[in-house]
């Protein structure tokens, strides 16, 4: 399923890495291992954010997912479930509204 992983990356040890040159370099080999369908950055309440759509088949897929983030810039991931448009029509709103409603 698709899920959105948030990543909020705090100054440190991020500022320190992006002086000594490292950051680019670590976030593109981040990038290889997750290939993420989507990837955005951005602020979130005064830190960097990194924003990823990602393919998780299996609860154990997620450590793969969040521990390079973990390990390397000691940052919080968040995961959410999304759905495209074409999954929402599948969900059966209707039959939920009339069981529910």
């Amino acid at each position: 399923m698709k899920m959105l992983l948030t990543v909020d990356i705090p100054h440190e040890p991020f500022n320190s890495l992006v002086r000594s040159g490292q950051a680019g370099a670590i976030l593109e080999r981040i990038m290889d291992g997750i290939r993420p369908e989507a990837a955005y950055f951005t602020e979130q309440d005064g830190h960097r954010c990194g924003l990823f759509v990602v393919e998780v088949a299996k609860p154990s897929d997620v450590p793969a997912l969040a521990e390079p983030f973990f390990l390397s810039f000691n940052a919080d991931c968040k995961f959410r479930i999304v759905m495209t448009p074409a999954d929402l029509q599948q969900a059966g709103l209707a039959d939920i509204g009339k069981r529910w409603g």
